[in-house]
Protein backbone atom coordinates (compact mmCIF):
# COMPACT_ATOMS: atom_id res chain seq x y z
CA UNK A 1 0.00 0.00 0.00
CA UNK A 2 1.45 3.33 -1.09
CA UNK A 3 1.19 6.63 0.76
CA UNK A 4 2.09 9.01 -2.05
CA UNK A 5 1.25 9.43 -5.72
CA UNK A 6 3.58 8.07 -8.39
CA UNK A 7 4.12 11.62 -9.68
CA UNK A 8 5.29 12.89 -6.28
CA UNK A 9 7.50 9.84 -5.79
CA UNK A 10 9.15 10.39 -9.16
CA UNK A 11 9.85 14.02 -8.25
CA UNK A 12 11.68 12.92 -5.12
CA UNK A 13 13.56 10.22 -7.04
CA UNK A 14 14.78 12.66 -9.67
CA UNK A 15 16.02 14.95 -6.88
CA UNK A 16 18.03 12.07 -5.43
CA UNK A 17 16.03 12.10 -2.19
CA UNK A 18 14.12 8.85 -2.64
CA UNK A 19 15.38 5.55 -4.00
CA UNK A 20 14.57 1.85 -4.26
CA UNK A 21 16.06 0.57 -0.99
CA UNK A 22 13.89 -0.50 1.93
CA UNK A 23 14.94 -0.41 5.57
CA UNK A 24 15.37 -4.19 5.72
CA UNK A 25 17.23 -4.26 2.39
CA UNK A 26 19.77 -1.81 3.82
CA UNK A 27 20.40 -4.32 6.58
CA UNK A 28 20.68 -7.20 4.10
CA UNK A 29 23.19 -5.23 2.01
CA UNK A 30 25.43 -4.63 5.02
CA UNK A 31 25.10 -8.29 6.00
CA UNK A 32 26.32 -9.32 2.55
CA UNK A 33 29.24 -6.87 2.58
CA UNK A 34 30.26 -7.25 6.26
CA UNK A 35 28.79 -10.50 7.63
CA UNK A 36 31.07 -10.63 10.68
CA UNK A 37 30.54 -7.02 11.76
CA UNK A 38 28.58 -6.71 15.02
CA UNK A 39 25.10 -5.47 14.10
CA UNK A 40 23.27 -4.94 17.37
CA UNK A 41 24.00 -5.27 21.07
CA UNK A 42 21.67 -5.27 24.05
CA UNK A 43 22.24 -3.08 27.06
CA UNK A 44 24.24 -5.10 29.65
CA UNK A 45 21.60 -4.40 32.30
CA UNK A 46 18.72 -5.71 30.19
CA UNK A 47 17.54 -8.27 32.81
CA UNK A 48 17.04 -5.44 35.30
CA UNK A 49 14.26 -3.82 33.27
CA UNK A 50 12.87 -6.39 30.83
CA UNK A 51 12.88 -10.14 30.24
CA UNK A 52 15.53 -12.07 28.36
CA UNK A 53 19.30 -12.17 28.52
CA UNK A 54 21.50 -9.59 26.75
CA UNK A 55 22.26 -10.52 23.15
CA UNK A 56 24.94 -9.50 20.64
CA UNK A 57 24.57 -10.52 16.99
CA UNK A 58 26.70 -10.10 13.90
CA UNK A 59 25.06 -8.97 10.68
CA UNK A 60 25.10 -12.53 9.33
CA UNK A 61 23.50 -13.95 12.49
CA UNK A 62 20.88 -11.23 12.66
CA UNK A 63 20.07 -11.47 8.94
CA UNK A 64 19.33 -15.18 9.32
CA UNK A 65 16.98 -14.47 12.22
CA UNK A 66 15.26 -11.70 10.27
CA UNK A 67 14.71 -14.14 7.36
CA UNK A 68 13.27 -16.74 9.74
CA UNK A 69 10.97 -14.22 11.36
CA UNK A 70 9.75 -12.99 7.96
CA UNK A 71 8.99 -16.57 6.94
CA UNK A 72 7.31 -17.24 10.27
CA UNK A 73 4.98 -14.25 9.86
CA UNK A 74 3.90 -15.70 6.53
CA UNK A 75 3.44 -19.15 8.05
CA UNK A 76 0.93 -17.86 10.61
CA UNK A 77 -1.09 -16.09 7.92
CA UNK A 78 0.33 -12.57 7.92
CA UNK A 79 0.25 -11.33 4.33
CA UNK A 80 1.90 -8.22 2.84
CA UNK A 81 0.24 -4.98 3.99
CA UNK A 82 -1.19 -6.64 7.10
CA UNK A 83 -0.52 -4.55 10.21
CA UNK A 84 1.60 -5.84 13.09
CA UNK A 85 1.54 -3.93 16.37
CA UNK A 86 4.69 -4.00 18.52
CA UNK A 87 4.92 -2.69 22.09
CA UNK A 88 8.37 -3.45 23.39
CA UNK A 89 11.45 -1.56 24.64
CA UNK A 90 14.61 -1.21 22.57
CA UNK A 91 16.13 -4.67 22.72
CA UNK A 92 17.77 -6.83 20.08
CA UNK A 93 14.61 -8.96 19.97
CA UNK A 94 12.49 -5.89 19.25
CA UNK A 95 14.73 -4.79 16.38
CA UNK A 96 14.65 -8.29 14.88
CA UNK A 97 10.85 -8.48 15.13
CA UNK A 98 10.58 -5.06 13.48
CA UNK A 99 12.93 -5.77 10.56
CA UNK A 100 11.51 -9.27 10.08
CA UNK A 101 8.05 -7.79 9.68
CA UNK A 102 9.27 -5.29 7.08
CA UNK A 103 11.02 -8.05 5.15
CA UNK A 104 7.71 -9.94 5.07
CA UNK A 105 6.04 -6.86 3.55
CA UNK A 106 4.08 -6.12 6.70
CA UNK A 107 3.27 -2.69 8.11
CA UNK A 108 4.60 -2.21 11.61
CA UNK A 109 2.81 -0.06 14.15
CA UNK A 110 5.21 0.51 17.05
CA UNK A 111 3.17 1.57 20.08
CA UNK A 112 4.38 3.96 22.80
CA UNK A 113 5.57 2.15 25.92
CA UNK A 114 3.46 4.29 28.23
CA UNK A 115 0.20 3.29 26.57
CA UNK A 116 -2.30 1.33 28.65
CA UNK A 117 -4.43 -1.58 27.51
CA UNK A 118 -7.33 0.69 26.45
CA UNK A 119 -4.99 2.82 24.29
CA UNK A 120 -3.47 -0.25 22.65
CA UNK A 121 -6.87 -1.79 21.99
CA UNK A 122 -8.25 1.39 20.45
CA UNK A 123 -5.21 1.90 18.21
CA UNK A 124 -4.96 -1.68 16.94
CA UNK A 125 -8.71 -1.79 16.30
CA UNK A 126 -8.68 1.50 14.35
CA UNK A 127 -6.04 0.24 11.89
CA UNK A 128 -7.30 -3.33 11.64
CA UNK A 129 -4.15 -4.93 13.04
CA UNK A 130 -3.80 -8.66 12.41
CA UNK A 131 -0.93 -9.36 14.82
CA UNK A 132 0.58 -8.04 18.04
CA UNK A 133 3.92 -8.60 19.77
CA UNK A 134 4.54 -7.32 23.30
CA UNK A 135 7.43 -7.46 25.75
CA UNK A 136 6.85 -9.38 28.95
CA UNK A 137 7.59 -6.34 31.12
CA UNK A 138 9.21 -2.93 31.26
CA UNK A 139 10.62 -2.49 34.75
CA UNK A 140 7.71 -3.39 37.09
CA UNK A 141 4.93 -3.02 34.51
CA UNK A 142 3.71 -6.33 33.12
CA UNK A 143 2.93 -5.45 29.51
CA UNK A 144 2.33 -8.99 28.35
CA UNK A 145 -0.68 -9.36 30.65
CA UNK A 146 -2.30 -6.36 28.96
CA UNK A 147 -1.45 -7.83 25.54
CA UNK A 148 -3.23 -11.06 26.46
CA UNK A 149 -6.32 -9.09 27.47
CA UNK A 150 -6.20 -7.08 24.24
CA UNK A 151 -6.22 -10.36 22.30
CA UNK A 152 -9.29 -11.44 24.22
CA UNK A 153 -11.19 -8.34 23.13
CA UNK A 154 -9.89 -7.87 19.58
CA UNK A 155 -10.90 -10.94 17.61
CA UNK A 156 -9.34 -9.70 14.37
CA UNK A 157 -5.83 -10.46 15.69
CA UNK A 158 -4.40 -13.51 13.93
CA UNK A 159 -1.66 -14.02 16.53
CA UNK A 160 -0.30 -12.46 19.72
CA UNK A 161 3.22 -13.33 20.90
CA UNK A 162 5.50 -12.19 23.68
CA UNK A 163 9.17 -11.30 23.97
CA UNK A 164 10.91 -12.33 27.18
CA UNK A 165 10.36 -15.12 29.67
CA UNK A 166 7.80 -13.74 32.15
CA UNK A 167 4.71 -14.31 30.03
CA UNK A 168 1.19 -15.09 31.27
CA UNK A 169 -0.75 -18.19 30.27
CA UNK A 170 -2.20 -17.77 26.82
CA UNK A 171 0.73 -15.79 25.44
CA UNK A 172 3.40 -17.72 23.54
CA UNK A 173 7.07 -16.73 23.65
CA UNK A 174 8.18 -15.92 20.12
CA UNK A 175 11.77 -17.22 20.33
CA UNK A 176 11.04 -20.83 21.36
CA UNK A 177 8.18 -20.97 18.86
CA UNK A 178 10.62 -20.19 16.04
CA UNK A 179 12.97 -22.92 17.26
CA UNK A 180 10.16 -25.49 17.38
CA UNK A 181 9.22 -24.75 13.77
CA UNK A 182 12.74 -25.64 12.65
CA UNK A 183 13.56 -24.94 9.01
CA UNK A 184 10.19 -26.01 7.66
CA UNK A 185 9.07 -22.48 6.86
CA UNK A 186 7.46 -21.10 3.69
CA UNK A 187 9.56 -19.06 1.25
CA UNK A 188 9.66 -15.31 1.65
CA UNK A 189 7.35 -13.25 -0.57
CA UNK A 190 8.93 -11.82 -3.69
CA UNK A 191 9.89 -8.14 -3.32
CA UNK A 192 7.22 -5.86 -4.72
CA UNK A 193 7.82 -3.27 -7.42
CA UNK A 194 8.62 0.08 -5.85
CA UNK A 195 8.53 -1.53 -2.40
CA UNK A 196 10.25 1.50 -0.90
CA UNK A 197 7.17 3.63 -1.69
CA UNK A 198 4.86 1.34 0.29
CA UNK A 199 3.87 2.00 3.89
CA UNK A 200 6.45 0.72 6.36
CA UNK A 201 5.10 2.05 9.65
CA UNK A 202 2.12 3.59 11.39
CA UNK A 203 3.19 5.74 14.33
CA UNK A 204 0.96 7.74 16.64
CA UNK A 205 0.63 11.47 17.24
CA UNK A 206 -0.69 12.97 20.45
CA UNK A 207 -0.34 16.66 19.58
CA UNK A 208 -4.09 17.04 19.37
CA UNK A 209 -7.05 15.91 21.44
CA UNK A 210 -7.36 12.78 19.32
CA UNK A 211 -4.70 10.16 18.79
CA UNK A 212 -3.76 10.33 15.10
CA UNK A 213 -2.25 7.52 13.01
CA UNK A 214 0.73 8.74 10.96
CA UNK A 215 1.83 6.60 8.00
CA UNK A 216 5.35 6.57 6.56
CA UNK A 217 6.95 4.64 3.73
CA UNK A 218 10.49 3.27 3.69
CA UNK A 219 11.49 6.31 1.65
CA UNK A 220 10.09 8.69 4.24
CA UNK A 221 12.44 7.12 6.79
CA UNK A 222 15.33 7.25 4.32
CA UNK A 223 14.73 10.98 3.88
CA UNK A 224 14.76 11.49 7.66
CA UNK A 225 18.06 9.61 7.89
CA UNK A 226 19.53 11.66 5.04
CA UNK A 227 18.88 14.89 6.89
CA UNK A 228 20.67 13.59 9.98
CA UNK A 229 23.53 11.99 8.05
CA UNK A 230 24.27 15.23 6.21
CA UNK A 231 24.62 17.13 9.49
CA UNK A 232 26.50 14.50 11.50
CA UNK A 233 28.82 13.19 8.80
CA UNK A 234 28.22 9.74 10.27
CA UNK A 235 30.74 7.32 8.79
CA UNK A 236 30.17 3.81 7.51
CA UNK A 237 30.37 1.22 10.29
CA UNK A 238 29.84 3.75 13.10
CA UNK A 239 28.96 2.85 16.68
CA UNK A 240 25.44 4.16 17.39
CA UNK A 241 23.96 4.45 20.90
CA UNK A 242 20.17 4.83 21.17
CA UNK A 243 18.37 5.27 24.53
CA UNK A 244 14.93 5.82 22.96
CA UNK A 245 12.26 3.19 22.41
CA UNK A 246 11.76 2.46 18.71
CA UNK A 247 8.19 3.74 18.66
CA UNK A 248 8.22 7.17 17.07
CA UNK A 249 10.03 9.76 15.02
CA UNK A 250 12.79 10.21 17.61
CA UNK A 251 13.69 6.54 18.10
CA UNK A 252 13.10 5.44 14.51
CA UNK A 253 14.11 8.56 12.60
CA UNK A 254 16.88 9.64 14.92
CA UNK A 255 18.12 6.19 15.88
CA UNK A 256 17.16 3.17 13.76
CA UNK A 257 17.21 4.77 10.29
CA UNK A 258 20.67 6.43 10.60
CA UNK A 259 22.08 3.16 11.98
CA UNK A 260 20.75 1.21 9.00
CA UNK A 261 22.06 3.81 6.57
CA UNK A 262 25.61 3.77 7.98
CA UNK A 263 25.65 -0.04 8.44
CA UNK A 264 27.22 0.27 11.87
CA UNK A 265 26.69 -1.29 15.29
CA UNK A 266 23.51 -0.43 17.18
CA UNK A 267 23.94 -0.29 20.96
CA UNK A 268 20.57 -0.31 22.71
CA UNK A 269 20.17 1.51 26.02
CA UNK A 270 17.41 1.81 28.62
CA UNK A 271 17.63 5.24 30.29
CA UNK A 272 17.80 5.09 34.07
CA UNK A 273 20.46 7.71 34.76
CA UNK A 274 22.55 10.25 32.89
CA UNK A 275 25.86 8.92 34.29
CA UNK A 276 24.78 5.46 33.10
CA UNK A 277 24.25 6.76 29.57
CA UNK A 278 27.68 8.41 29.58
CA UNK A 279 29.34 5.25 30.90
CA UNK A 280 27.64 3.17 28.21
CA UNK A 281 28.77 5.62 25.51
CA UNK A 282 32.35 5.46 26.77
CA UNK A 283 32.37 1.67 27.11
CA UNK A 284 31.34 1.13 23.47
CA UNK A 285 33.32 4.09 22.04
CA UNK A 286 30.12 5.51 20.60
CA UNK A 287 30.42 7.69 17.49
CA UNK A 288 26.77 8.78 17.61
CA UNK A 289 24.84 9.33 20.85
CA UNK A 290 21.14 10.15 20.68
CA UNK A 291 20.02 11.91 23.85
CA UNK A 292 17.30 14.23 25.20
CA UNK A 293 18.16 17.81 24.28
CA UNK A 294 18.08 19.23 27.83
CA UNK A 295 20.70 16.67 28.88
CA UNK A 296 23.13 17.37 26.03
CA UNK A 297 25.17 19.95 27.91
CA UNK A 298 25.72 17.60 30.87
CA UNK A 299 26.39 14.61 28.60
CA UNK A 300 28.92 16.70 26.68
CA UNK A 301 31.04 16.81 29.85
CA UNK A 302 30.72 13.08 30.59
CA UNK A 303 31.63 11.53 27.21
CA UNK A 304 35.35 10.83 26.85
CA UNK A 305 35.84 10.70 23.07
CA UNK A 306 35.89 14.21 21.61
CA UNK A 307 34.94 12.85 18.18
CA UNK A 308 31.63 11.41 19.40
CA UNK A 309 28.65 13.32 18.00
CA UNK A 310 25.85 14.13 20.43
CA UNK A 311 22.43 14.36 18.82
CA UNK A 312 20.25 16.50 21.08
CA UNK A 313 16.62 15.54 20.47
CA UNK A 314 14.15 18.31 21.29
CA UNK A 315 10.73 16.70 21.23
CA UNK A 316 9.02 18.40 24.17
CA UNK A 317 10.23 22.00 24.14
CA UNK A 318 12.53 24.25 22.15
CA UNK A 319 16.30 24.12 22.72
CA UNK A 320 17.54 26.06 25.70
CA UNK A 321 18.82 29.47 24.58
CA UNK A 322 21.72 29.52 27.06
CA UNK A 323 25.28 29.68 25.79
CA UNK A 324 27.83 26.91 26.14
CA UNK A 325 30.74 25.81 24.01
CA UNK A 326 30.39 22.04 23.38
CA UNK A 327 33.43 19.78 23.51
CA UNK A 328 31.83 17.41 20.99
CA UNK A 329 30.07 17.88 17.66
CA UNK A 330 26.52 18.79 18.67
CA UNK A 331 23.53 18.37 16.38
CA UNK A 332 20.15 19.76 17.46
CA UNK A 333 17.40 17.42 16.32
CA UNK A 334 14.10 19.31 16.31
CA UNK A 335 11.20 16.83 16.50
CA UNK A 336 7.78 18.10 15.43
CA UNK A 337 5.68 15.39 17.07
CA UNK A 338 5.36 12.58 14.45
CA UNK A 339 5.25 14.90 11.44
CA UNK A 340 8.74 16.20 10.74
CA UNK A 341 12.27 16.55 12.04
CA UNK A 342 15.10 18.99 11.35
CA UNK A 343 18.75 18.23 12.10
CA UNK A 344 20.98 21.29 12.48
CA UNK A 345 24.62 21.23 13.57
CA UNK A 346 25.68 23.93 15.99
CA UNK A 347 28.44 25.99 14.48
CA UNK A 348 28.95 28.08 17.61
CA UNK A 349 27.73 28.16 21.20
CA UNK A 350 24.24 29.51 20.47
CA UNK A 351 21.27 27.58 19.10
CA UNK A 352 20.66 28.68 15.51
CA UNK A 353 17.24 29.43 14.10
CA UNK A 354 15.69 26.99 11.62
CA UNK A 355 14.88 28.84 8.37
CA UNK A 356 11.26 29.33 7.33
CA UNK A 357 10.21 29.00 3.69
CA UNK A 358 13.58 27.64 2.59
CA UNK A 359 13.72 24.06 1.24
CA UNK A 360 15.95 21.86 3.37
CA UNK A 361 17.71 19.04 1.57
CA UNK A 362 20.48 18.19 -0.89
CA UNK A 363 22.44 21.05 -2.43
CA UNK A 364 20.52 22.62 -5.25
CA UNK A 365 17.20 21.00 -4.42
CA UNK A 366 14.15 22.77 -5.78
CA UNK A 367 10.91 23.61 -3.97
CA UNK A 368 8.64 20.58 -4.10
CA UNK A 369 11.61 18.21 -4.05
CA UNK A 370 12.99 19.15 -0.64
CA UNK A 371 13.52 16.91 2.33
CA UNK A 372 11.50 19.44 4.29
CA UNK A 373 10.01 22.89 3.89
CA UNK A 374 8.64 24.78 6.88
CA UNK A 375 5.94 27.41 7.00
CA UNK A 376 3.88 29.18 9.64
CA UNK A 377 0.14 29.43 9.44
CA UNK A 378 0.03 32.76 11.26
CA UNK A 379 3.10 34.34 9.70
CA UNK A 380 6.34 34.97 11.56
CA UNK A 381 7.18 37.67 14.06
CA UNK A 382 10.03 37.74 16.55
CA UNK A 383 9.14 35.85 19.74
CA UNK A 384 5.56 35.26 18.58
CA UNK A 385 4.26 31.68 18.55
CA UNK A 386 2.81 30.44 15.29
CA UNK A 387 1.35 27.14 14.06
CA UNK A 388 3.81 24.87 12.24
CA UNK A 389 3.24 23.88 8.61
CA UNK A 390 5.43 21.25 6.94
CA UNK A 391 5.79 19.54 3.57
CA UNK A 392 8.46 17.54 1.75
CA UNK A 393 9.95 14.07 1.51
CA UNK A 394 10.10 13.61 5.30
CA UNK A 395 6.44 14.50 5.87
CA UNK A 396 3.89 11.62 5.96
CA UNK A 397 1.62 10.99 3.01
CA UNK A 398 -1.99 9.84 2.90
CA UNK A 399 -3.94 8.56 5.89
CA UNK A 400 -4.67 4.96 6.73
CA UNK A 401 -7.97 4.09 4.97
CA UNK A 402 -9.92 3.14 8.09
CA UNK A 403 -9.05 6.29 10.07
CA UNK A 404 -12.17 8.46 10.68
CA UNK A 405 -12.29 11.78 8.87
CA UNK A 406 -11.97 13.86 12.05
CA UNK A 407 -8.70 12.09 12.90
CA UNK A 408 -7.05 12.56 9.50
CA UNK A 409 -4.11 14.86 8.91
CA UNK A 410 -5.02 18.06 7.06
CA UNK A 411 -3.11 19.60 4.16
CA UNK A 412 -3.71 22.98 2.57
CA UNK A 413 -3.83 23.88 -1.14
CA UNK A 414 -0.04 24.22 -1.31
CA UNK A 415 0.51 20.77 0.16
CA UNK A 416 1.52 21.93 3.64
CA UNK A 417 0.43 19.73 6.52
CA UNK A 418 -0.85 21.66 9.52
CA UNK A 419 0.62 19.94 12.57
CA UNK A 420 -1.17 21.85 15.30
CA UNK A 421 2.23 22.31 16.94
CA UNK A 422 3.23 25.73 18.19
CA UNK A 423 6.69 27.03 17.38
CA UNK A 424 8.96 29.57 19.00
CA UNK A 425 10.05 32.14 16.44
CA UNK A 426 13.09 34.32 16.05
CA UNK A 427 13.98 37.22 13.76
CA UNK A 428 15.38 34.98 11.03
CA UNK A 429 13.51 31.73 11.57
CA UNK A 430 12.36 29.25 14.18
CA UNK A 431 14.16 28.84 17.46
CA UNK A 432 12.54 25.43 17.77
CA UNK A 433 9.35 23.44 17.84
CA UNK A 434 7.41 23.59 21.09
CA UNK A 435 4.41 21.37 21.63
CA UNK A 436 1.79 23.49 23.44
CA UNK A 437 1.79 23.03 27.20
CA UNK A 438 -1.74 21.66 27.14
CA UNK A 439 -0.45 18.72 25.10
CA UNK A 440 2.96 18.35 26.74
CA UNK A 441 4.24 14.78 27.20
CA UNK A 442 1.30 13.42 25.18
CA UNK A 443 -1.09 14.24 28.01
CA UNK A 444 -3.80 15.55 25.70
CA UNK A 445 -6.58 17.90 26.82
CA UNK A 446 -6.11 18.77 30.50
CA UNK A 447 -9.87 19.07 30.97
CA UNK A 448 -10.14 15.37 30.17
CA UNK A 449 -7.45 14.67 32.76
CA UNK A 450 -9.47 16.71 35.28
CA UNK A 451 -12.38 14.31 34.83
CA UNK A 452 -10.13 11.32 35.53
CA UNK A 453 -8.90 12.93 38.75
CA UNK A 454 -12.39 13.96 39.92
CA UNK A 455 -13.54 10.36 40.04
CA UNK A 456 -11.44 9.70 43.14
CA UNK A 457 -13.83 9.36 46.15
CA UNK A 458 -13.87 12.21 48.65
CA UNK A 459 -13.06 15.04 46.23
CA UNK A 460 -15.15 18.14 45.59
CA UNK A 461 -13.10 19.19 42.57
CA UNK A 462 -9.73 18.52 40.93
CA UNK A 463 -7.56 19.95 38.18
CA UNK A 464 -4.42 19.03 36.26
CA UNK A 465 -1.77 21.64 35.52
CA UNK A 466 1.77 21.77 34.20
CA UNK A 467 4.99 22.94 35.80
CA UNK A 468 8.11 23.59 33.75
CA UNK A 469 10.96 21.13 34.18
CA UNK A 470 14.46 21.83 32.84
CA UNK A 471 14.90 18.20 31.77
CA UNK A 472 11.45 16.99 30.71
CA UNK A 473 10.11 20.32 29.47
CA UNK A 474 7.13 20.07 31.82
CA UNK A 475 5.59 17.80 34.43
CA UNK A 476 1.92 17.28 35.19
CA UNK A 477 0.67 18.05 38.71
CA UNK A 478 -2.71 17.47 40.37
CA UNK A 479 -4.59 20.02 42.49
CA UNK A 480 -7.17 18.28 44.70
CA UNK A 481 -9.96 19.94 46.70
CA UNK A 482 -11.42 17.48 49.26
CA UNK A 483 -15.04 17.32 50.29
CA UNK A 484 -15.85 18.73 53.71
CA UNK A 485 -14.52 16.56 56.51
CA UNK A 486 -12.22 14.43 54.34
CA UNK A 487 -8.44 14.35 53.84
CA UNK A 488 -7.16 12.93 50.52
CA UNK A 489 -4.68 10.06 50.75
CA UNK A 490 -2.05 10.61 48.03
CA UNK A 491 -1.07 6.93 47.94
CA UNK A 492 -4.72 5.89 47.56
CA UNK A 493 -5.15 8.53 44.83
CA UNK A 494 -2.29 7.05 42.79
CA UNK A 495 -3.64 3.52 43.32
CA UNK A 496 -7.05 4.69 42.12
CA UNK A 497 -5.58 6.19 38.92
CA UNK A 498 -3.67 2.98 38.25
CA UNK A 499 -6.76 0.82 38.80
CA UNK A 500 -8.77 3.05 36.44
CA UNK A 501 -6.15 2.59 33.72
CA UNK A 502 -5.42 6.31 33.43
CA UNK A 503 -2.83 7.03 30.74
CA UNK A 504 0.64 6.87 32.32
CA UNK A 505 1.43 10.29 30.83
CA UNK A 506 -1.44 11.73 32.89
CA UNK A 507 -0.22 10.34 36.23
CA UNK A 508 0.79 13.45 38.22
CA UNK A 509 4.33 14.03 39.39
CA UNK A 510 3.03 15.57 42.61
CA UNK A 511 -0.29 16.25 44.35
CA UNK A 512 -1.29 19.63 45.80
CA UNK A 513 -4.22 19.76 48.28
CA UNK A 514 -6.15 23.08 48.30
CA UNK A 515 -9.29 24.52 49.86
CA UNK A 516 -10.50 25.67 46.43
CA UNK A 517 -9.30 26.03 42.85
CA UNK A 518 -8.45 29.45 41.43
CA UNK A 519 -10.87 30.45 38.67
CA UNK A 520 -10.86 32.81 35.71
CA UNK A 521 -13.73 35.20 35.02
CA UNK A 522 -15.44 32.66 32.77
CA UNK A 523 -15.39 30.08 35.58
CA UNK A 524 -12.68 27.86 34.11
CA UNK A 525 -9.69 26.74 36.19
CA UNK A 526 -6.83 29.25 36.31
CA UNK A 527 -4.04 26.74 35.67
CA UNK A 528 -1.45 29.47 35.32
CA UNK A 529 -2.02 30.53 38.94
CA UNK A 530 -1.65 26.91 40.04
CA UNK A 531 1.63 26.69 38.15
CA UNK A 532 2.95 29.94 39.62
CA UNK A 533 1.98 28.87 43.13
CA UNK A 534 3.85 25.59 42.76
CA UNK A 535 6.91 27.32 41.33
CA UNK A 536 6.97 29.75 44.26
CA UNK A 537 6.75 26.86 46.70
CA UNK A 538 9.69 25.14 44.98
CA UNK A 539 11.74 28.34 45.09
CA UNK A 540 11.08 28.73 48.82
CA UNK A 541 12.16 25.14 49.48
CA UNK A 542 15.32 25.65 47.39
Amino acid sequence: MKVITDKQAETYRQAGIWGDATLDSLFAATAAAHPNRVAMVDSPDRPDWTGGTPRSLTYAEADREIDRLAAFYGAVGMQPDFVLGIQSPNTVDTVLAFLGALRAGLIVSPLPLHWRQKNVLSALNSIGAKGFIAADRVETRMMAHAARDVAGELFSLRFVFGLGHELPDGLVELGPMLEEMGNDLPPLPQPRDEASDHIATISWSRSSKDTVAVTRSHNHWMAAAQMIMSETGLKEGASVLVPYALSGLTGLGGGLAPWLMCGGTLHLHHPTSLPGLARHANSVSADYILAPGPLAQILDRGVASKDAAIIAAWNIAAPLPGRFTPRHPLIDLHIADEYALVAKKRTHEEVEAVPVGKPLGPDGCQPGAALLEIGLKDGITANYPGTLLVKGAVVPGTDWPTIPEHKRVKKDAEGFLETGIMVLTHDDGLLGFGIPGVYAQGVGDLEQVDEAYKGFPGLREAAAFLVEDEVLGSRIFAALVPSSGTVPDARAFYSYLDAQGVDLAAIPHRVLVLQSLPRLEDGSVDRERLTLRTQRMSAQVA
